[in-house]
């Protein structure tokens, strides 16, 4: 018999007891779809943090402020917090942090490990207006080499570009008077600072993109603007203060070697730290978020594992029984000279493709059903986390759940066909 043969036979020999194969497809399709259902929930998940971290900034740099302690606004029982003449704002109403001077910055760039050094300029804004309209409260914000931002329309300001170019968040777009997202693009926008003196300046900037809130990235509800206008801010804000006290940083970014290892990390970590600096990457920030779902992933894979191993008895069972009803059949095929191992293989090909059938049929179900539900939920309670596809399939994890489900089936199929294969034909031929 050749293999297309023995294939043919073995897809038809499956539905000889309709009814016991079909419980025993649905057993596999309950485990293949919820194995199914979790893969694509961890797809989902991690794609947005992915869309986050990079949000946040780019895998190769980190946020490296000065090791001290942080001031909050004290509690009516905690007593008064001591001055410290080197504290600015942390970005958090209600903290501070220990400035990072030019001279911190020169340090930075000479620590083993460290490719290069940014430093990052809080700017405070009065607010944002356009024309006569509404005036609005808005925090600034720019993006590092690598990182990227959600986009609803438009494009990212261009560092390189000399125009002023901003970014206005999603939310700001109606309020400010525009009718939709692309109807903001190219428009001007007002941007007001007072300086030290209590002068107001003003900076009229060009809307290039619409960007849209992430989980955590900052910029998903600032202004995002290039190069050109914060620097114009920048300088406006400082008019009236001494250099020395202008050119004091909250954080810098420290870029370092793309190839870096866990090991060097560390190590580049702990060099910061023996120089009085904490570094915390993208990674860092997200590190929890990313283990606590992986955790849950990995516990609904295993309840759908579980369910593929009672799935694969459900398969035994079948096999068992079909050899029991096969067997004066089976010595008739080793009577006329089918080998032990072409006996093997058929039976062997019967379970892979009932494991085929359950696998195939659980995934389809699982991707009509988890892409509406990923529809529905979007629009509705997570209509908020922009961006978010809560579960999301990739076709090479289906694919791999599928030849995994099939490979199950296969070895619980192999004593069965172990059996049939050992049977002698003088005795299955006169079996009753």
């Amino acid at each position: 018999m050749r293999a297309t043969d023995l294939i043919v036979s073995a897809i038809s020999n499956t539905f000889r007891s309709k009814t016991r194969t079909l419980l025993t497809v649905m057993s596999i399709f309950i485990g293949a779809f919820t194995l199914t259902i979790t893969s694509g929930l961890g797809t989902g998940i991690n794609a947005y943090i992915d869309d986050t971290v990079s949000g946040i900034g780019a895998s190769d740099v980190m946020t490296v402020t000065k090791t001290g302690d942080s001031t909050t606004d004290p509690r009516a029982d905690a007593g008064p917090t001591e001055y410290n003449p080197d504290a600015i704002s942390g970005g958090i109403p209600g903290t501070t942090v220990t400035a990072l001077t030019p001279a911190d910055i020169q340090t930075l760039e000479g620590i083993d490990g460290v490719v290069s050094v940014d430093a990052q300029r809080t700017i405070t804004l009065d607010y944002i207006q356009v024309g006569d309209g509404t005036r609005y409260v808005a925090g600034v914000g720019s993006l590092v080499a690598g990182q990227t931002t959600l986009l609803a329309a438009g494009a990212e300001p261009d560092d390189a570009a000399t125009s002023l170019e901003v970014a206005l968040p999603q939310s700001y777009v109606e309020p400010l008077g525009f009718a939709g997202d692309s109807e903001a693009l190219g428009k001007t926008v007002t941007l007001v600072l007072t300086d030290a003196v209590r002068t107001q300046h003003t900076i009229e900037a060009t809307v290039v993109g619409v960007t849209e809130e992430g989980l955590a990235s900052a910029t998903g509800s600032s202004l995002l603007t290039n190069s050109a206008v914060t620097d114009a801010l920048f300088d406006a804000q400082s008019t009236g203060i001494p250099a020395d006290e202008a050119d004091r940083y909250a954080s810098a970014s420290v870029w370092f070697d793309p190839g870096a290892t866990s090991a060097d990390l560390d190590a580049l970590k702990e060099r910061l730290a023996d120089a009085g600096y904490t570094g915390t990457t993208t990674a860092d920030q997200l590190g929890t978020i990313t283990t606590v779902i992986d955790g849950i992933v990995l516990v609904l894979n295993a309840f759908a594992i579980i369910a593929l191993l009672a799935a694969a008895f459900g398969i035994v069972n079948t096999l068992l029984m079909s050899v029991q009803e096969r067997t004066r059949e089976i010595g008739l095929m080793k009577a006329m000279g089918m080998g032990s191992r072409r006996v093997f293989s058929l039976f062997s090909l019967e379970a892979t493709f009932i494991g085929f059938l359950g696998s195939a049929i659980g995934a389809l179900v699982a991707i009509l059903i988890g892409t509406a539900i990923s529809s529905v939920l979007a629009d509705t309670v997570l209509s908020d986390l922009t961006g978010l596809t809560l579960i999301a399939f990739d076709p090479a994890s289906i694919a791999a759940i599928i030849v995994l489900v099939m490979a199950i089936a296969f070895l619980a199929g192999t004593l069965p066909a172990a059996r049939a294969a050992k049977a002698d034909p003088v005795d299955s031929l006169r079996y009753e």
